[in-house]
């Protein structure tokens, strides 16, 4: 499995053609507990840059954003019960969808783990 990251804070583990994705500590950390998350349903075909989920705290809603071209295949249904576990666990058991990819070489636009701790300086 591979790691990849975006400049909108988003993550992405890639397993062959199919990744789960979620958000980084980073925004997790600027969003603070969440209350509420939302995804499109399974089935749903996504571009870069369309919203896959929104997710509330008590500070902000924010969308989350699909990173690369593909089909959602499933939303954590884990987190209708419990959306704060995005705040504590954003890597793991917070992670907020999974898709089917569409074009594997959009991947290339994304940045591994050093260049996004860069980023986020």
């Amino acid at each position: 499995m591979t790691l990849y990251f975006t400049n909108e804070h988003e993550w992405l583990r890639v397993d062959g053609d199919t990744a789960v994705v979620g958000i980084t500590q980073h925004a997790a950390d600027e969003l603070g507990e969440l209350v509420f998350v939302e995804t499109r349903p399974a089935g749903t075909q996504v571009k870069a840059g369309e919203a896959v989920a929104v997710v509330e705290s008590v500070k902000a809603a924010s969308d989350i954003y699909a990173p690369v071209d593909g089909e959602i295949v499933e939303g954590n249904a884990a987190l209708a019960d419990n959306p704060a576990v995005v705040s504590t666990d954003p890597q793991g058991e917070g992670w907020i969808v999974k898709f089917r990819l569409s074009n594997p070489a959009q991947l290339d636009g994304l940045m591994d783990a050093a260049a996004y701790a860069a980023f986020v300086g």
